[in-house]
C-alpha cells in the first residue's frame, strides 16, 4: 500500500488528501480566497470595486467560521447550554464580527485580524499539503511559512491591539456620520467574548499592558493632575466592564 502510494504522482497524492478530510480543504480553500481577497483590497494592483472586495473577504471570513463551528459542534442544539457553549468558540466571535462589519460603511482596518487569522491558519494547512507532495518540494515556500512561524506569537498579540483599537475608531466613525449608534455596542459585546476568550489570551494580556502604561505614565510627576483623574477614572469605569474571562 505504501509503494503505490508513493508511486502516485504529486498532484494525485494532494487530490487524495484533500478528498480525505474536505472540511479541512474546504477551511483552506476559504482562507486562501481571504487572504488573497485581503490583498487585492489593500494594494489594488488589479483593480476591482472596493466595496465588493471588501465584502468578500468578510463573507470567506463567515464562511470559514461557520465551517470551523461545524467541525467544533456538529450538532446543534436549539437549548441555553448549546448558545453559552458556541459563544465560547473564537470561530463564534468572528462570526460575529462579520455580521457587525458586513453591512456597514468599510471600514479597512476591521479586515487586518481577518486577514491574519487567515493567513495563519492557511499556511498550517499549506505545509501538510507540501509534505504530502514531497519532503523537499517547494523549499522557498517552506522557508516563508517557517518564517511566519517564527512570528506567530507577535501576530497574534498585533491582531489582539487591532480588536482593541477597533473601538474607539467605531466611536469616530459615528461622529463623522459612517457608523450607526447599535454598532460600538455590538463591537463592545464582541471585544468582551475576545476578552474572555479561552484559547486566545492575547485580548486580555493586551488590556492589562496598555492599563499598566497608562498608569506608569500618569504617575510620573510631570503628568498633569486633570489628565491623571481622567485616566484613572477611564481605566476604573473600562475595569468594571471586564468580564469574568473563562477557565
Amino acid at each position: 500500500m505504501a509503494e503505490s502510494t508513493n508511486m502516485q504522482s504529486p498532484m494525485s497524492r494532494l487530490v487524495n488528501f484533500m478528498t480525505g478530510n474536505k472540511i479541512q480543504a474546504a477551511l483552506w480553500l476559504t482562507r486562501v480566497f481571504t487572504v488573497v481577497s485581503s490583498f487585492i483590497f489593500f494594494i489594488p494592483i488589479i483593480g476591482g470595486d472596493q466595496m465588493t472586495l471588501y465584502n468578500r473577504v468578510l463573507l470567506a471570513n463567515a464562511a470559514t467560521s461557520a465551517l470551523r463551528l461545524h467541525q467544533r459542534l456538529p450538532n446543534f442544539q436549539f437549548s441555553r447550554e448549546f448558545f453559552a457553549q458556541l459563544f465560547l468558540e473564537d470561530s463564534a466571535h468572528y462570526l460575529f464580527f462579520t455580521l457587525i462589519f458586513v453591512m456597514s460603511y468599510p471600514v479597512s482596518m476591521a479586515l487586518i485580524p481577518v486577514f491574519l487569522f487567515a493567513l495563519m491558519h492557511a499556511t498550517t494547512y499549506t505545509k501538510s499539503l507540501l509534505n504530502v507532495m514531497g519532503p523537499e518540494s517547494c523549499q522557498l515556500v517552506r522557508n516563508l511559512i517557517a518564517k511566519l512561524d517564527n512570528q506567530q506569537r507577535n501576530i497574534l498579540r498585533f491582531i489582539a491591539c487591532t480588536e482593541i483599537f477597533l473601538m474607539p475608531m467605531i466611536i469616530y466613525l459615528i461622529f463623522v456620520g459612517r457608523a450607526s449608534l447599535l454598532q460600538p455596542f455590538l463591537y463592545f459585546r464582541f471585544l468582551s467574548l475576545r476578552y474572555a476568550s479561552r484559547r486566545n489570551p492575547y485580548c486580555r494580556q493586551l488590556f492589562y499592558e496598555l492599563k499598566s502604561t497608562v498608569i506608569h505614565h500618569t504617575n510620573s510627576p510631570k503628568c498633569p493632575q486633570v489628565l491623571r483623574n481622567v485616566c484613572s477614572r477611564l481605566i476604573s469605569f473600562i475595569s468594571n466592564l471586564a468580564p469574568v474571562a473563562s477557565a
